[in-house]
């Protein structure tokens, strides 16, 4: 698993947690709903302004994501060390 699914696994669950659509994140963030979608599937990353974004809309730190997806990415790869 790489970065960007790891992180897209950690969207989509914080997404559900506050019970957004992809469609109310996305105007909650000031993005596009294809892009949350796009994001949530591994096929892009977000900028730290977008991440901040996310994370405004979510009601969490930019930080809590980052490190969520760090431990996704060592369960994803099984040994207990994050992928670089």
């Amino acid at each position: 698993m790489d970065i960007a699914e790891a992180f897209g696994r950690v969207l989509r669950r914080a997404r559900l947690q506050a019970k957004y659509t992809q469609e109310g994140l996305a105007f909650a963030a000031d993005l596009q709903r294809n892009y949350i979608s796009l994001m949530e599937r591994g096929h892009h990353q977000p900028t730290i302004s977008t991440l901040v974004s996310l994370s405004n809309a979510l009601e969490c730190s930019p930080l809590d994501l980052l490190s969520d997806t760090l431990t996704e990415l060592q369960v994803g790869k099984g040994d207990g060390s994050p992928q670089p």
